[in-house]
This record gives C-alpha cells, structure tokens and sequence, in this order.
C-alpha cells in the first residue's frame, strides 16, 4: 500500500462543475501548495472549448506558468485531461508531462461527451495514446461509465474488458476505470480489477470514484484491495461531469489522505497543506464543501 500514488484532479474535474470562475493566480495558489504537499501526480486542466467549459481556459498558462517557475519538484507530474487531436496538440506545446485521455463504455454519456460513438472514440483515442508514448510522454487512458452509466444503468462488463483489451494491444499499460455515474460498489470494484488484473498482471491501475450515492470512499479502498495504486481524488470532494445524467463529487482529496494516514500509509502527505486548500475554495465559493475532515479537522492520536 506504500506504493499509493494520488492524483490530485481537483483543478479540473473539481472546478469544471463550478459556475464562479477561478482567476488563475488563485489555481496557481491552490497548485503550488499541492506541490509542497507531496502529492504525486496533479490535474492541472482539461485542454477543451472555453466556449463549452470556460474554467478550463486558462489550462495552457497554468502549466506554461509552474513549468517555467521553477517551482514544481522533479518527483511531481503535472497531468492534463485531453479528449481530441487538438487538445493533445495544445498539451505538447505547453509541455504536459502526463495525458489523460478515455473512452466512455456508455455511447449515450460517449455521445454527450464527445460527440463520438464509443468506436469511433477509441480508435482516435488509441492513435493519440501511441502518438503521444511516442513523444515520451506518460499516457493514462480510462474507461468512462465503467461501472455503470446514469442515462443506461448497468453497464456490461464485457464491453469494459474490451475497450481494457485493446489499450494493452497497444501498448497503453497504465489504465483507469471511472465511476463517471457514481455506480459503483466493492464487490463489483474487486471483480473488474481482479479480472483487468488477469488480462495483464504487469498493467498499471488507477481509479477515479464519484461520490453520487456515498459509496466512495469504501470503493477506493476495494480498488487498493484489489492492487490499484494510482487514486484519483479532489480536494474539499468538489467535481463531477457536466455531462453525466446526475453529476456529484470526487471522492475528497483530504479525507482519502486522511483514512491512509489512520492506516500507516502515506503519512508522507501534509495533510494539512491540502485542508488549507479545501477551507481556502470552500471560502473562494462561500459554501460548505462535500468533503468532512476539512471541517472537522484530522485526528491527531
């Protein structure tokens, strides 16, 4: 469990859903202080239309902004969200270190948010991975709605396996389920990782959790049972996909940290630093966050 690596998507997936927009000295606040934390991996945008998500303009800056600070330690990875050849070619000229990029198993979520059936997305999303691996980048690709959809309902998990399947064909070892719907729960956690981990047992896992029907935190914890090592959260729990049916928070940044601390695990982490940024935006936005330890403040025995 040592191994855990957390991704913190707070400034993406986490302010996508916001309608106050975030000026960036502010995200450049936020983000500065997640890189003295010691989390692993940061989200720092999505590369997509201002037009259709406006808190994602300033995506190219803020990575152009902390890489030529100098600020960002050499053992932290600065990631983007890509969902097209554009936004991929953006995220090369500014110098992403990490893409992320995924096809959803639902064609009605894939359809809303892409504009691209589940086939016709990964077959570009496959070229794009390898094109940039070629490059020298560090490519994560997921299944979206892989535990269910909120326009469909259940999900068949063959279609998952398959769209897990032909990443590995091509080459894409490090793979993301993504509970976009909030569906999921641990026994069927367990099985789909057991079952990825079998279809290759050298694949890299990740899991990205909504907290819809407050299954979260118990889902992360059946993901790192079942070998997942890299964890996607938000901080203070804010987020959600604009275009799922109904949208709901990441499982909350500070909180995970806080339950693997309780566990001797990644006590690395300055957990306070990271609380510091959930009671600074839930002051930014004027309302109480999803996430509890930020209220509460963490144990200390």
């Amino acid at each position: 469990m040592n191994t855990i690596k957390i991704h913190e998507v707070g400034l993406r997936d986490g302010l996508q859903m916001e309608s106050e927009p975030v000026p960036s000295i502010t995200k450049l606040q936020w983000a500065e202080t997640m890189l003295s934390s010691g989390i692993d991996i940061i989200q720092l945008g999505s590369f997509v239309h201002p037009v259709k998500v406006p808190q994602m303009a300033d995506t190219d800056d803020l990575f152009i902004e902390l890489l030529e600070s100098g600020k960002k330690p050499d053992n932290v990875v600065l990631s983007g969200l890509v969902l097209n050849e554009k936004g991929m070619e953006r995220g090369m000229k500014c110098g992403v270190e990490m893409f992320c990029m995924g096809v959803s198993a639902s064609d009605t979520h894939s359809k809303k948010n892409t504009g691209m059936t589940t086939k016709e997305a990964q077959k570009r999303i496959i070229e794009m991975a390898i094109e940039a691996q070629s490059a020298g980048k560090f490519v994560q690709a997921s299944v979206q709605s892989a535990f269910g959809c909120g326009f469909e309902g259940k999900i068949d998990e063959d279609i998952v396996y398959k769209i897990i399947d032909a990443y590995l064909d091509a080459g894409i070892k490090n793979l993301s389920l993504a509970d976009t719907a909030g569906h999921a729960n641990p026994a069927q956690v367990k099985r789909m990782f057991h079952n990825i981990r079998n279809l290759d047992n050298e694949a890299e896992l990740a899991c990205h959790f909504h907290n819809t029907y407050g299954m979260g935190l118990a889902n992360v914890l059946a993901a790192i049972d079942s070998g997942v090592t890299y964890i996607e959260t938000a901080f203070g729990g804010l987020g959600g996909c604009p275009f799922t049916k109904r949208a709901a928070g990441n499982i909350c940044t500070e909180d995970l940290v806080h339950t693997l601390q309780r566990m001797g695990i990644r006590k690395d982490i300055d957990l306070k630093k990271l609380i510091s940024i959930a009671r600074y935006a839930s002051g930014f936005f004027v309302k109480d966050l999803p996430g509890y330890v930020y209220k509460v403040g963490p144990l200390s025995y």
